[in-house]
């Protein structure tokens, strides 16, 4: 009997997506939980298995946009697995053996590797793999991809080039294509408009290097900024509520809780996953957070509940060198944070002398804040009350508990 493999719901909104890789070929053996294919929708990337053993024979070609329930394969489960043949055991294994071994490592790709090579139409039996047991690693495949010509890459319909050499056309994936939609849409259906401040970032720093050595014997893992910014960020969102809301309809939402996104930057563009209940957590627990939606975001692992249900994001520019910008909002959220790339600068700071107060010059480390809002929704006043707050509580973080 054969059984359909169709694409399932991966999401209220999602309703389609690209076939991204097959894992397994026509006419192999599938165990029921073995990984089929790679579904990648325009939020996530996910690995569709098999429900029940079988011959497995597909219907669809890698890179093909599909339907949510369009049947990609069949599964016909009256046909056993191949009979295994005992070898005696072997003192030393023969060359072409060896050989077979190591293309069946080969075969156990990563998520990020796979990605790789069903994008760039890449054969990984061809490739030499450099990680543990001939393993391919996710830099052995760029340099595939890089050192493909373009005359195989037009081969392969990767990409189409004019005549000239001049210009290459190729489509967008999912994720590229949902991005520009949600940043034409906020653009369009929001007031949007930045305003700036800066802040000191000498005091988070001392604080940081005094407290690393003991919180990572502790948690295994560093203490970063953004935990600061998140921890920051909640208070001024208690000081200036209406940022954690949004408009619907002709309808204000309040949100009482405080889930924030944090912008992470992958291979495939820009996702936003939330921290649940920032107001809730510890340096520890936002900090392993962010640790873990990162390794998600770089392996293609992340899930649709990740990314959705934000209250407020946060976008660091400055990890890429950025010294100033004007984020765009995140729909249909209300504000968003940028924080940009930290630079000494020359400041006036005060300081006493003789029982009189006076001002001198210093050198500082200093960071832009940038906080875009919906002006439909945020007075003026009540974003520069926000940015002063956020400001504060880095300049001071000693009142915020480290719990270290």
């Amino acid at each position: 009997m054969s059984i359909e493999v169709k694409i399932p719901a991966v999401g209220e909104s999602i309703s389609s997506g690209v076939v991204s890789v097959w894992h397994k070929k026509s006419g192999d053996f599938v165990n029921a939980g073995d990984a089929l294919f790679t579904l990648e929708t325009d939020k996530v990337s996910t690995e569709i298995v098999a429900e029940k053993a079988g011959v497995l024979e597909t219907s669809v070609a890698e890179g093909q946009e599909v339907k949510i329930g369009e049947v990609v394969a069949t599964i016909d489960d009256s046909k056993s697995a191949p009979a295994e043949t005992k070898e005696a055991p072997k003192a030393e294994a023969k060359p072409e053996e060896r050989s077979t071994s190591t293309n069946r490592e080969k075969a156990t790709l990563s998520p990020a590797v796979r990605r790789i090579v069903a994008e760039e139409k890449l054969e990984p039996e061809k490739i030499s793999g450099t990680g543990k047991g001939g393993r391919l690693t996710k830099g052995d495949v760029l340099a595939a991809a890089t050192a493909t010509s373009p005359e195989e890459k037009i081969a392969k319909g990767q990409d189409r080039q004019g005549q000239d050499g001049r210009i290459t056309r190729k489509k967008m994936s999912p994720l590229r294509r949902k991005i520009a939609a949600q940043l034409v849409m906020a653009q369009h259906n929001a007031a949007i408009l930045t305003t700036f401040n800066e802040c000191d970032m000498s005091a988070v720093q001392k604080l940081r290097a005094e407290k690393q050595e003991a919180f990572v014997e502790k948690n295994g893992f560093k203490l970063g900024f953004m935990s600061f910014f998140i921890k920051a960020t909640v208070e001024a969102l208690k000081a200036v509520p209406s940022i954690n809301g949004r408009i619907e309809d002709d309808d204000f939402i309040q949100n009482n809780f405080y889930d924030i996104g944090v912008a992470v930057g992958t291979e495939r563009g820009l996702v936003v996953p939330v921290v649940r209940d920032a107001d809730k957590k510890s340096f520890a627990d936002l900090e392993k957070d962010i640790g873990d939606y990162a390794v998600k975001a770089r392996e293609g692992k992340l899930k649709i509940e990740d990314l959705t249900g934000g209250t407020f994001t946060i976008s660091n520019g400055g990890v890429y060198g950025s010294l100033l910008s004007t984020p765009i909002l995140n729909p249909p959220q209300s504000g968003i944070l940028g924080m940009h790339k930290i630079m000494p600068r020359p400041i006036a700071v005060e300081g006493n002398s003789d029982s009189r107060r006076e001002q001198r010059i210093d050198i500082r480390p200093m960071m832009y804040l940038a906080l875009s809002y919906d002006h439909r929704a945020v007075d003026g006043k009540e974003a520069v009350t926000f940015l002063i707050k956020v400001k504060e509580c880095i300049e001071d973080p000693t009142k915020l508990s480290l719990e270290v």
